[in-house]
């Protein structure tokens, strides 16, 4: 028995409460992820899992020995890749997740210079807009926009994106241009929105807009609502209604003419960016030197208004 791999498989196995999770994160089949454990298990003399046919659950000698072998792993890699070496040349298998649009339109055209300046790092980039269960998933960090609420994540705001309000030509030559945000709520509107669910919530929600000292609640009435960033697009630029969208997205439709900006007179909050991550597991060089590229490619795009990029731990 290696008794790193037999200690890395039980805190996978806790971690996801689940050995074919575990298993399928440590690209281990799920007996041999088994067989590991139950050999710590007789190393040990103790039982440490509560296996059923449902569920996974750690027993109480399992919980302390859990605490121990988490601080053990993180110092071995601590230990790793505290090295000259490796800090100087970040090394291995780095796993993200980002929001679709801007992985399409900022991210990745701009992995060459990420390649070429980290050749070692070997990046798993998902790509959605989904919620991501960092654990289960054995995902490294991730980029969102909006407020961060999850209380087990650390998160360092990395930019703010305008928002502005656009339609498509189409739609405006078929319901009208509307000439005041409340309109969009009214109960006899004809007018329609666009929504964009919310991984955090499943629904839409409302966006605030000012002039002057006006200020106002919109959240509109749909026939299409979706949770992908990309589709949300395609649906206001087939005409489906009207969208709030960051400038970066709308950019290369407002030069083609395929979509027109509205209310241009109100302004917005930005949405901010964030790049997070578990408080308990330690921020590898790859992490660091990745985290520090969004950082670099924001500052370009939609750099964080006023004082930014701080780092919250949000469970404080």
């Amino acid at each position: 028995m290696d008794r790193f791999d037999a200690m890395q498989a039980f805190a996978r196995v806790v971690e996801s409460g689940s050995f074919t999770k575990a298993a399928h994160t440590l690209h281990m089949s799920r007996t041999t992820a088994t067989q590991l454990v139950q050999q710590l298990e007789a190393r040990l003399r103790v039982k440490l899992l509560h296996r059923t046919t449902r569920r996974v659950q750690v027993t109480a000698d399992g919980a302390a020995y859990y605490e121990r072998v988490v601080r053990l792993l993180a110092d071995l890699d601590d230990a790793e890749t505290s090295l000259s070496t490796a800090s100087a040349a970040p090394r291995g298998r780095l796993r993200v997740d980002v929001p679709s649009p801007l992985a399409r339109l900022i991210l990745v055209p701009a992995l060459p210079a990420f390649h070429a300046q980290y050749p070692d790092i070997q990046l798993d980039m998902g790509v959605s807009d989904r919620r991501v269960d960092m654990v289960a998933d054995n995902v490294d960090c991730v980029v969102r926009g909006g407020t961060i609420t999850d209380p087990s994540l650390v998160a360092r705001h990395v930019g703010d994106l305008p928002l502005r309000v656009f339609a498509a030509p189409s739609y405006l030559h078929r319901a009208g241009t509307p000439t005041h945000p409340q309109v969009l709520d009214d109960a006899d509107t004809h007018h329609r929105t666009v929504g964009f669910l919310w991984a955090r919530t499943g629904r839409p929600v409302p966006y605030a807009m000012r002039r002057g000292a006006e200020s106002v609640q919109v959240q509109g009435r749909y026939v299409c609502a979706l949770d992908d960033g990309n589709a949300y697009l395609a649906a206001g630029l087939a005409g489906m209604g009207l969208l709030w969208l960051p400038s970066y997205m709308a950019q290369p439709h407002l030069a083609s003419g395929e979509l027109v900006p509205l209310f241009e007179d109100w302004t917005m909050d930005p949405m901010p960016l964030y790049v997070a991550y578990p408080p308990n597991r330690r921020v590898s060089a790859k992490v660091r030197v990745f985290i520090d590229w969004v950082v670099g490619l924001m500052a370009q795009h939609a750099p964080v208004v006023g004082q930014g990029g701080d780092v919250v731990l949000l469970n404080e």
